[in-house]
């Protein structure tokens, strides 16, 4: 039997009640999970801790799963040391703690002063997750498909190679993304999808999309891969030979250049500074009903910045100028994107191998007329702001535009 840690002030009483609330939920097998954020300590890279229960040899346990900016670490507890460790977090080095439970979530949230406030709020009952330690998770691929193991994420027994865990996070992260996009932008009609991947490097994504609309959606498809290192070329030519896939090939070129026959779907993931932009221009030019980039490196905008009185308190710091500089880039991308017709999201996607950057701008073109006036508006006036001149999407639409005209 577990019991509470009785409270030493009248100021810890909702923290014992939540508490309290987190022991009886275990005790009664209602406990959901239980999620500690906005954390406050010494680690930098830590962001949050996600806690559920699970069954190891026989015995409860509560699962930590540490959420790091570039990683995740698991830790299991024995259930009165776990509560433990949850307790002496609370209004330290975490400021917020939602407890959910059948039927009930509770936060628990604590001011600059350390007051604790508790919140409660009703939620749709549901099973309780299952206890099983290595319960399956949801993966939009199988890890028996013959490209993992020529591509290196798996082993001849088809079982993930440690080290490409990450990988295999990212490319499922990715067909997640791709199949919500897919399912809205009403490609399942076409008779082949066209997919265009810029920047394919070893091939991960390009092959798994391959295997996604091929193996699990049963569509014709021809997948394209385009790189600039013709040994990376080679490896992935060679992989889908020997594998014998149809539809699917790696060129050679550079996204300022090559021109495809046909685009439904345009990727460029590792697409540096503007050649982000001369993707997204292609993707719109070529009327591709899904356009998706992770860009990096934003170089253009930033000299071109100037800081605006009231935010040069902010700017002063070059670290703060440059994430500024990145929010500023993207966001005209994506505004000019719904300038030209499509619903376009910016979101967080799994860091790349060849950059730290985890933001991707998701853009699915839309059956009904936007307000391109005022997002013309919108752009001209970020611009004005910070005293833009040029962003290179910009002009690529306007020098398409103009020679239309001619």
């Amino acid at each position: 039997m577990l019991t509470s840690i009785p409270g030493s002030s009248p100021e810890q009483d909702q923290r014992q009640q939540f508490i309290a609330q987190l022991i009886q939920s275990l005790e009664q097998e209602g406990f959901r999970k239980l999620i500690l954020s906005k954390y406050r300590g010494a680690d930098t890279d830590l962001v949050r801790i996600v806690v559920r229960q699970v069954v190891l040899r026989d015995q409860p346990q509560l699962c930590f799963v540490y959420t790091y900016k570039t990683r995740d670490i698991t830790k299991n507890l024995p259930l009165p040391e776990g509560i433990a460790s949850i307790t002496g977090l609370l209004g330290s080095d975490f400021k917020s703690a939602n407890l959910f439970t059948q039927g009930e979530v509770l936060q628990l949230s604590f001011s600059k002063r350390g007051k604790a406030m508790l919140h409660r709020g009703k939620s749709t009952p549901n099973a309780v997750p299952s206890r099983a330690h290595n319960r399956e998770k949801q993966r939009y691929l199988d890890l028996d498909r013959a490209f993992l193991v020529e591509l290196g994420i798996t082993n001849g027994q088809h079982q993930l190679i440690p080290a490409m865990s990450r990988k295999w996070k990212q490319i499922n992260k990715f067909i997640e993304l791709f199949q919500r996009a897919f399912d809205s932008a009403g490609l399942k009609k076409k008779e082949s999808v066209h997919v265009l991947d810029f920047g394919s490097g070893k091939g991960y994504l390009t092959f798994a999309i391959h295997d996604f609309l091929h193996n699990s959606l049963k569509m014709n498809c021809q997948v394209t891969g385009v790189e600039l290192r013709q040994d990376m070329v080679q490896l992935c030519s060679n992989a889908a030979t020997k594998l014998h896939i149809d539809g699917l090939q790696f060129h050679l070129g550079d996204v300022r250049s090559y021109t495809p026959a046909a685009v439904d779907v345009m990727i460029a993931l590792h697409a540096c500074d503007t050649a982000t932009d001369y993707a997204i221009h292609m993707g719109i030019r070529a009327n591709a009903a899904i356009i998706m980039c992770a860009p990096c490196c934003h170089k253009q905008i930033r000299p071109q910045m100037h800081k605006p009185v009231v935010l040069q308190p902010l700017l002063q710091y070059g670290v703060h100028l440059g994430q500024e500089a990145e929010m500023v880039t993207d966001t005209l991308r994506a505004l000019l994107l719904e300038a030209n017709g499509y619903d376009t999201q910016v979101l967080e996607f799994i860091s790349l191998e060849h950059t730290s950057k985890n933001k991707m701008i998701l853009a699915v073109k839309r059956n009904h007329p936007g307000k391109q006036q005022q997002l013309l508006t919108q752009i001209s006036a970020i611009k004005q702001f910070y005293g833009i001149k040029e962003q290179q999407l910009e002009t690529l639409l306007l020098a398409e535009n103009i020679g239309s005209e001619q």
